[in-house]
């Protein structure tokens, strides 16, 4: 844990259970098995009409992409709460896996975004498709609308796409800005800005670039990067992360030092370990994630494959493959006489 005990330390309620299901991911594997606590969808998960089969339909699977998505409920005795944690990259991916995986998005009680890229807040016009305009509640960091671009070699830049305020807002959902942690219903808590503490989580390289009024300039922080933390009772903390941009390990010492809480059930998302900037990264946070003795490791998205390896191999009992569709259900500990 980061010295010292928290500025503004958040008395996290204990929830009895926490199920995350991934919409939108990387991969997408049919032929991955459940395990206890994780729950893959059926093979037939998804048809769609294609004329070239007799019965004018096939088995279209779940589709998969680079961006993320999680949908998350939290229940407590008789209560339960459920939001949407990102929103994927392509304007329809969520809402297709949505559909296919029977889920019904009618009773989202909010969306909250890890931040800005637009891999995580691509998928809005699908959510507005299947709900309507309905007021949904919209939490994000002060600096999620940054204009960011990629230095790409030889000068060429190619600028990200930015969102739009305004545009959300038309489609009915309800912006909500925060740099400090929220406390949302049902007791998930939002991290806000992450303390950067660890000597080898450094961000983005030089060639990520935001737009500063007067020109473009490295931007290494991406500030606006968040995760989201619940306290499963008699069990620790669940930490999901959208690409981890302000190092997972931070995150997560960030979280506990918010909470006082010291023990990590599981981490989910995107650990963002991918390509020659971050592989000298792997190691250290490998080491740490060790230390920290998950019960369940599911790391998607930015990780990369190299650092898959390395956490299957240090974590063999807590790692599991990530694909879209896959549920993962984390309930409160039971006493000890029962």
């Amino acid at each position: 844990m980061t010295e010292g005990p928290a500025v503004d330390p958040v008395a996290l309620p204990e929830v009895d259970e926490i199920v995350v299901t991934t919409i939108v991911d990387n991969t997408y594997d049919a032929l991955l098995a459940s395990v206890e606590g994780v729950s893959r969808p059926s093979a037939g998960a998804g048809r769609s009409a294609a004329r070239q089969f007799a019965g004018g339909e096939t088995l279209a699977g779940l589709r998969a992409e680079h961006g993320y998505s999680a949908f998350v409920t939290v229940r407590s005795g008789s209560a339960s709460n459920t939001l949407l944690f990102d929103t994927g990259a392509s304007p329809d991916g969520l809402a297709v896996n949505a559909e296919r995986l029977g889920i019904d998005v009618s009773g989202l009680q909010g969306v909250v975004l890890s931040h800005g890229h637009c891999d995580h807040a691509g998928g809005f016009d699908g959510l507005a498709r299947l709900r309507g305009r309905s007021g949904l509640p919209l939490t994000v960091h002060p600096a999620v609308w940054t204009r960011r671009r990629l230095n790409l070699p030889g000068g060429q830049g190619l600028e990200l796409p930015t969102l739009s305020r305004g545009a959300l807002e038309r489609e009915g959902f309800e912006v909500i800005e925060r740099r400090q942690p929220s406390l949302l219903a049902g007791g998930i808590l939002i991290t806000g800005e992450v303390d950067r503490v660890t000597e080898f989580e450094n961000g983005m390289p030089p060639a990520h670039q935001a737009w500063d009024g007067d020109g473009w300039r490295h931007d290494p922080t991406v500030i606006d990067d968040q995760a989201l933390v619940v306290k499963v009772r008699g069990r620790g903390l669940v930490i999901v992360t959208g690409c981890g941009h302000a190092g997972v390990v931070n995150i997560i010492r960030h979280a506990m030092r918010l909470t006082g809480v010291s023990t990590l059930l599981a981490l989910i998302g995107g650990f963002h370990l991918s390509g020659p900037a971050f592989e000298p990264v792997i190691d250290p946070t490998v080491a740490a994630l060790t230390a920290l003795a998950p019960e369940l490791i599911v790391p998607g998205h930015c990780t990369g494959w190299r650092a898959q390896h390395a956490l299957a191999a240090a974590l063999p009992n807590a790692w599991v493959q990530t694909s879209v569709g896959t549920t993962y259900t984390l309930s409160a500990a039971r006493p000890v006489n029962a």
